[in-house]
């Protein structure tokens, strides 16, 4: 009897973490505003996916800055995606959750640049999620708020 009430113990908390892990996942999921640094207005929104176990962004908005010439094309990036248009572009991947709200181990893609980075992704509440891009350790890098967006 208590051997079978153990069990049952152990049985219902391993249920009960996987929720919480599945849960902490879909903070990230969604679709997210980005803000630009310079001028402090929305860049670009973003969606975010879940995609054989890891995260996946992709652009699907831009919002060009008045005055400035609209990046279109993402001419400075290298190899397939050069020229390629940033609508519906693949900017993030492979990221993987290490802790609840926390993930890591992917790249997200400057398309300004054309440049790839190391990418962690941290949210506590799914409205606002802080993305670190960096140059080997995240210590190197900078971070943007990106906010969780209305129904589009």
């Amino acid at each position: 009897m208590i051997k079978n009430t153990l069990w049952c113990w152990i049985a219902l908390a391993g249920m009960a973490s996987n929720i919480a892990i599945a849960q902490s996942t879909d903070l990230a999921i969604g679709i997210w505003k980005t803000i630009d640094d310079k001028t402090n207005q929305p860049a670009s929104l973003i969606k975010i996916e879940e995609v054989n176990g890891a995260l996946e962004g992709t652009i699907i908005k831009t919002f060009p800055s008045p005055g400035v010439t609209p990046l279109v094309y993402c001419n400075l990036c290298k190899g397939e995606l050069k020229d390629k248009p940033l609508i519906g572009m693949k900017i993030m991947s492979n990221l993987h959750q290490d802790q609840i709200g926390i993930w890591s181990g992917g790249k997200i893609l400057d398309p300004k640049e054309g440049e790839y980075y190391n990418v962690k992704l941290a949210t506590e509440d799914g409205k606002r999620m802080d993305v670190r891009g960096y140059i080997g350790i995240p210590l190197l890098g900078r971070t943007q708020v990106w906010y969780k967006a209305e129904q589009q």
